[in-house]
């Protein structure tokens, strides 16, 4: 009879250890949850405000400026941009996003990754100061191409890292691609 209750108590307390690290494992797959959440908002949101940026030099310059070019006859209308780039943004928010949740920064391949991403997101400011900004087709040709060598460094990187992530931007250095063309036969009409 004492075994038998020895057995139950050691039955009850055996359950109560399991409830006691299922409640644990749930607290950390919530903060995990959580921690997830504030990086892919942070990533999106980083991704988001080199738009606001770049913004600031477009915006104003699309109808008083680049309204007035000779354009090609692939040129796009002037309302495609904005959901266009607001998509892109958010695929490089994502894409970044799926590298910080694998990468260690303290070692080489993983620094690298993040630089080229930062890079990237800071060429494509610039090309918005250089083409809109500065009112230059010719020096927004040299900074979307150092955009495009950017990107094309990034996609490599993070392919090392993350395959979905790499997939993520191929959209992105298509539209840059054509935006190439685009810039270049700018330039070319407006000498």
């Amino acid at each position: 009879m004492k075994n038998n209750i020895k057995n139950k108590k050691s039955a009850l307390s055996s359950t109560k250890e399991k409830r006691g690290e299922r409640s644990a494992a749930i607290e950390i797959h919530k903060k995990s949850l959580v921690m997830n959440l504030i990086l892919l908002v942070f990533s999106v949101g980083i991704c988001f405000i080199a738009a606001a940026i770049g913004s600031l030099f477009t915006i104003a310059n699309i109808p008083a400026w680049y309204a007035t070019l000779a354009k090609p006859f692939f040129a796009p209308p002037n309302w495609l941009f904005g959901p266009a780039w607001t998509v892109l943004y958010f695929l490089m928010g994502v894409s970044l996003y799926l590298v910080l949740k694998k990468v260690n920064l303290r070692k080489i391949l993983g620094r690298i990754a993040i630089e080229l991403f930062a890079l990237q997101l800071l060429l494509n400011v610039f090309w918005s100061i250089l083409f809109f900004g500065l009112k230059s087709p010719f020096l927004g040709v040299l900074g979307i191409v150092a955009l495009w060598f950017s990107i094309a460094g990034t996609i490599i990187s993070f392919k090392r890292i993350s395959r979905k992530a790499m997939y993520l931007l191929v959209p992105y250095i298509l539209w840059v691609s054509f935006a190439s063309a685009l810039n270049a036969a700018v330039w070319v009409l407006n000498p």
